[in-house]
């Protein structure tokens, strides 16, 4: 088992920034791919970012391109996401997820169905 929790959210106004955190504990953190995925109310949950178990390789989603930015700690057994420029489009409940790297190929991450454990989530809100 891997539980992760995310932390980092919050309301800020359109433009601002926020840096999402989610700490793993568990099983060995640098043998998962990690991402961020996004609820909206009303909206199915997508896919926001990825990076591989090593940080070797990273995916955007074009919505976030450019504004977005994933990292990970693997001595701290954390993954980040550094949110710049937000709008209110960025609205929404963000999670992390864990993939079994031996299991799932980079190519794969964009696929919520790819990742085994899940974070509870973390409000982000931008005002207008």
């Amino acid at each position: 088992q891997v539980q992760l929790v995310e932390s980092g959210g919050g309301l800020v106004q359109a433009g601002g920034s926020l840096r999402l955190s989610c700490a793993a504990s568990g099983r060995t953190f640098s043998n998962y791919h990690m991402g961020w995925f996004r609820q909206a109310p009303g909206k199915e949950r997508e896919f926001v970012s990825a990076i591989t178990w090593s940080g070797g390789m990273t995916d955007y989603a074009d919505s976030v391109k450019g504004r977005f930015t994933i990292s990970r700690d693997n001595a701290k057994n954390t993954v980040y996401l550094q949110m710049n420029s937000l709008s209110p489009e960025d609205t929404a409940v963000y999670y992390c997820a864990a993939a079994p790297s031996l299991l799932v190929t980079s190519l794969l991450l964009r696929l919520p169905t790819k990742y085994r454990y899940w974070g509870q989530g973390t409000q982000v809100t931008v005002s207008s």
